[in-house]
């Protein structure tokens, strides 16, 4: 087994502009791997936090092995509420998106955007002044679900009758 190297203190500020260069590549896990680093060093370094969230969520593909909850994790860990909220909508966002990219049935995705949508409604609550970026994502949110077709809302709202049972 290889013994991981230390990287200085000095070095995180480029660590964390190269993961976010990583990011932009399209190459999320060198970008997880690099924020991994920088974290080892200093646990609450909150850019490396938030990019190592990110890089998580861009690895999500709709499947079992999708790590939304580190990923959730990961940005509670950041100290600015507004923060914490945006990005843990961003993290439900980008789950259900890949849930719809990945083929799964839309009206078993209506509940996993409105979910998002609450964070993000909540983050607009206590944004700083002039930073709209939760209105956006709310907004980007509420066009994917209007975008779904009127059966399939219906799907997801459909109420059982009382008589009904599970199948036998």
């Amino acid at each position: 087994m290889y013994q991981l190297k230390t990287i200085s203190n000095e070095a995180i500020p480029q660590a964390t502009a190269k993961a976010d260069w990583y990011r932009l590549l399209n190459e999320p896990g060198e970008a997880e791997s690099i924020c991994r680093d920088v974290l080892a060093v200093d646990p609450d370094e909150q850019t490396a936090l938030r990019l190592l969230g990110l890089a998580i969520t861009d690895q999500f593909r709709g499947g079992p092995a999708d790590r939304r909850v580190e990923a959730e994790n990961t940005f509670q860990r950041l100290q600015d509420p507004y923060e914490r909220l945006y990005y843990v909508g961003i993290a439900r966002e980008r789950f259900a998106k890949a849930q719809l990219a990945a083929g799964r049935p839309p009206h078993t995705l209506i509940v996993l955007f409105e979910d998002a949508l609450v964070w993000f409604e909540r983050a607009a609550e206590i944004r700083p002044a002039g930073n709209d970026e939760a209105i956006l994502r709310w907004n980007r949110c509420a066009r994917v679900l209007n975008g779904l077709s009127t059966s399939d809302r219906e799907r997801e709202h459909a109420h059982f009758e009382p008589t009904d049972s599970p199948p036998l």
